[in-house]
């Protein structure tokens, strides 16, 4: 049975490559969400005005990778000690964030953070908020599938090509079957 997840961890291109690649991700659709502007653009939520913040919404299967698992990739592939923003990407857009849709999803999240912070994953206090998903509003097309189509763009090589490559090295046993060979 597929589930929903929506996070967010600063620009939602480093987390769709990051999320694309993992077994039993179905499908990771790049959007904003937690704002108070109905459809909004891309130029609108880069304004910092509309409260949202990038995310992805990742649609998987628990039987093959759990959510705990989601959980625990989100907190290993971003910063989610620094307030509003991660790298040079600053503003409330680039929030850490959890989006939960049940309150089971809520509870799991929670834990997450406090084993996270219990374990030292991150040398800081962690600020990622965890808020009920009210809408996700899909971004614009070309936002969709960004690093696979544009993997020459420098943003792509100097910030999520060492995501991928960490992802391969750390998580490879999570990995689709055609990229752990």
């Amino acid at each position: 049975m597929s589930k929903n997840i929506t996070l967010a961890g600063g620009c939602f291109w480093c987390l769709e490559a990051v999320f694309q690649q993992v077994d039993g991700v179905e499908k990771v659709v790049s959007g904003y969400c937690g704002g108070d502007v109905d459809h909004p653009t891309y130029q609108m939520v880069c304004s910092g005005n509309t409260g949202h913040a990038e995310a992805v919404q990742i649609t998987f299967e628990e039987e093959v990778i759990p959510e705990q698992i989601i959980l625990d990739l989100f907190f290993a592939f971003h910063d989610p000690t620094s307030l509003n923003r991660q790298g040079a990407d600053v503003g409330t857009q680039y929030r850490s964030a959890v989006f939960y849709e049940t309150d089971q999803q809520r509870d799991l999240a929670f834990d997450t953070i406090d084993r996270v912070s219990r374990e030292q994953w991150w040398p800081g206090d962690i600020v990622t908020e965890v808020t009920q998903l009210s809408e996700f509003f899909i971004a614009e097309n070309y936002h969709q599938n960004y690093f696979l189509t544009n993997l020459y763009q420098p943003y792509c090589q100097i910030v999520i090509t060492p995501k991928i490559q960490k992802l391969l090295k750390e998580y490879s046993h999570l990995l689709k079957d055609s990229l752990s060979e």
